[in-house]
This record gives C-alpha cells, structure tokens and sequence, in this order.
C-alpha cells in the first residue's frame, strides 16, 4: 500500500534508481496503491546511460510492497520494500527495461502484466 510521495525502489534495468509516488490512477479520490496498480511516478535519480532520465514523469506499476495483501485462499504476501516496473503506457502494459530484478507477486499476471511476470525470475 502506498500513496501520494511514497518512495519506490525500481526492480528493473531501465535507468530509473528511486521512484515518488505523484499519483494512483482509478479515480480522483483514490489515496491508496495496492500490487498491480498503476501509478504515476517522478523519477529521483537515474544512471546516466540508462533510457530514463532524472526528473522524468513515468507510468509504474506497482510489482511489491511492504503492506501484507490477503489473499482469497486466506494467506497474506508481504514484501520487505516497495517496489515498481517502469512501463510505457497503461494500455500496452509494457515494460521499458529487459530484466527484472527480485520477485513479484502473482497479482501481476492476473491483472494483465503478463510480460513482466514471464520476465521475472520468481513469481510468488
């Protein structure tokens, strides 16, 4: 769960080093982002042979995150940061960068990401 100025980590290789939340998309009155969520995005620091650049605004979506999720089975999945995928549009649902790094939830590929779990190395 994050929201408006949340810190994000990047889990891919698309030049982007730390994400702030400046918007969750599905509503104008949404405070709150849940895994799989599309977010918008600043980006605060980027390498400087990566695609990204400092300072750009870019769609994430949100692979992982500290706050345990239920799910309908009854478990719970929680992550030790917060995490996201920078990808090129909310329609295309593609990631920018070609690996990803550390595990995602299988969340992502039920709610359309597909390309970036097959990308992952674990899916949990």
């Amino acid at each position: 769960m994050v929201q408006h100025r949340t810190i994000l980590k990047v889990a891919d290789n698309s030049g982007a080093k730390s994400l702030e939340v400046i918007h969750v998309f599905g509503g104008s009155k949404r405070r709150y982002g849940h895994i799989g969520d599309v977010l918008n995005c600043v980006v605060k620091g980027a390498s400087s042979i990566g695609t990204i650049k400092d300072s750009q605004i870019v769609k994430v979506v949100l692979v992982r995150t500290r706050k345990e999720k239920r799910r309908q089975d009854g478990s719970f999945i929680r992550f030790s940061d917060n995490a996201g995928v920078v990808i090129d549009n909310a329609k295309d649902k593609n990631p920018i960068g070609t690996r990803i790094f550390g595990p995602i939830a299988r969340e992502i590929k039920d709610k359309g990401f597909s390309k970036i779990a097959s990308m992952a190395i674990e899916v949990i």
